[in-house]
This record gives C-alpha cells, sequence and structure tokens, in this order.
C-alpha cells in the first residue's frame, strides 16, 4: 500500500506515536470508504455490466481502493481527521502534543 499525505488541517505530527496514530486513522478511513463503495457496487438495478468479466471486476475493485486511499489522505471525508483527533486524547502529554487542531470538519 502507498504511502498517504497527510490530512490537510491537522498539524504534524512530533511523535512517533503521533505518526502512528495519524497512519492508523487514515487507513482506517480508506477502509471504510472501500466497504461503502463495495456496497454500492452490489447495488443492482436490473441491468448488467456492460463487460462482466473478471478483468473488469478486478479494475473495478483497484480504482475504488486507490480513490479510497486517495480521499483518506486528502482529508476529503473527514473521518480520519475527526478519529485522530479523538484518540490522540488517550495520548500521553508528549503525544498529545501533536495532536490535531480540533473544531474544523
Amino acid at each position: 500500500m502507498s504511502p498517504v499525505a497527510p490530512v490537510r488541517g491537522a498539524s504534524e505530527p512530533q511523535t512517533s506515536e503521533g505518526a502512528a496514530l495519524r497512519k492508523a486513522a487514515q487507513g482506517f478511513e480508506a477502509i471504510f470508504l472501500r466497504q461503502i463503495l463495495a456496497s454500492a457496487r452490489q447495488t443492482s438495478f436490473g441491468g448488467e455490466d456492460l463487460f462482466g468479466n473478471q478483468a473488469s471486476e478486478t479494475f473495478t475493485q483497484m480504482r475504488d481502493e486507490r480513490f479510497a486511499e486517495i480521499a483518506s489522505g486528502t482529508g476529503a471525508f473527514g473521518l480520519a481527521r475527526q478519529l485522530e483527533a479523538q484518540l490522540a486524547r488517550v495520548l500521553p502529554p508528549a503525544a498529545a502534543a501533536a495532536e490535531p487542531a480540533s473544531g474544523k470538519g
């Protein structure tokens, strides 16, 4: 999996715990978005996929995964930022200094 860019609006982490928290929050958001996209694609409106083959399904899955990574890395949905802010409250005081600015989103 490729590295994900920091969430916009969040301060840069000053500790390894803060960096790990940010990476975990973005990873969770990416997984969440992939699940949403996969569920949406399972919906059938009575028609079949034009190509309906394994290659098409694989491409769609890869596209959804990349979209989820980009969306979580840019902070487009804000879920990672909120998770990071919430979970940063339980980090030790040194790591809490890396807590992202909350109240926006």
